[in-house]
């Protein structure tokens, strides 16, 4: 007597997966690919000025620029860039005013978190990056120091570092851009900043400053480029090309000229 109502039930459960396969057919196809080859562009927002990522400078423009430019070449279309200085401005994304009519990727400083993640799928990563801490020279031990943070990057671990500086008694100054950070530094005010690592390394080169990683505590994160969900076929396309640029040495070649580590290394042992 069971025999049939068991029937039933797995007769029931299988007309339901049908029905939501035949539902499937009827959403509309994702043209989000064939869209940016019509249109002759690949849209992109980025933050006005990101150094080593964005540089604004046209003879070397940075990291991701260079890295979109060859995913736009590969695609067969133009790279288009729309800057905005909320971008990297506020630690909320959701905050930048960005949306799918302004650009179909998002460069310049998006790290793979749950926070990215939430509102955005992401392309593969081409590079890590954390917290890194820089000084006119070398620190053996940040303990007791005053140290300016710069906290803007969206998706790394604020409150981590907030605890790790805390733990050894730093002093920390809150800076509002790099600008503020680097005076701060150059006139004796601080004893040292940290910000996230590559650009933390890009102002270090810039000024012959001594700079380093942050503790493996805090947790590292893997750079990549944020695109809108359900854009399949423009994500699938741009996978593709990533795999073929690290597979043919375009990738480390652009890192290497901006003195980016490759995916997967570090930097030397931080301050304790």
């Amino acid at each position: 007597m069971q025999i049939l109502p068991r029937f039933v039930r797995d007769l029931g459960g299988l007309l339901v997966v049908i029905g939501l396969l035949l539902l499937l057919t009827f959403l509309p196809p994702d043209t989000s690919l064939s869209e940016v080859q019509a249109s002759g562009a690949l849209r992109a927002c980025v933050p006005t000025v990101y150094p080593p990522l964005v540089t604004g400078d046209d003879q070397r423009p940075g990291i991701d620029i260079e890295l979109l430019g060859a995913v736009a070449d590969r695609i067969g279309v133009e790279l288009l860039l729309s800057p905005s200085d909320a971008i990297g401005q506020d630690f909320n994304p959701r905050n930048w005013a960005i949306n799918r009519g302004k650009c179909q990727i998002l460069a310049g400083g998006v790290v793979d978190s749950t926070l990215t993640r939430s509102f955005l799928d992401t392309s593969p990563p081409y590079a890590r990056t954390g917290w890194a801490i820089m000084a006119p020279a070398s620190l053996d031990d940040i303990g007791g120091l005053t140290i300016g943070v710069l906290t803007n990057i969206s998706g790394l671990d604020r409150l981590g570092l907030s605890s790790y500086l805390r733990r050894l008694d730093v002093t920390v100054r809150i800076m509002r851009d790099s600008r503020q950070l680097v005076d701060a530094i150059a006139g004796g005010e601080l004893d040292g900043g940290v910000t996230e690592a590559l650009l933390a390394r890009a102002i270090a080169s810039d000024n012959g400053w001594w700079v380093t990683d942050m503790p493996e505590e805090l947790t590292r994160y893997n750079l990549v480029f944020g695109l809108w969900k359900g854009d399949l076929t423009l994500k699938r396309r741009i996978v593709e090309i990533m795999e073929q640029l690290e597979a043919d040495g375009t990738l480390a070649a652009i890192l290497a000229r901006y003195g980016a580590l490759p995916l997967g290394r570090d930097g030397s042992p931080p301050p304790r």
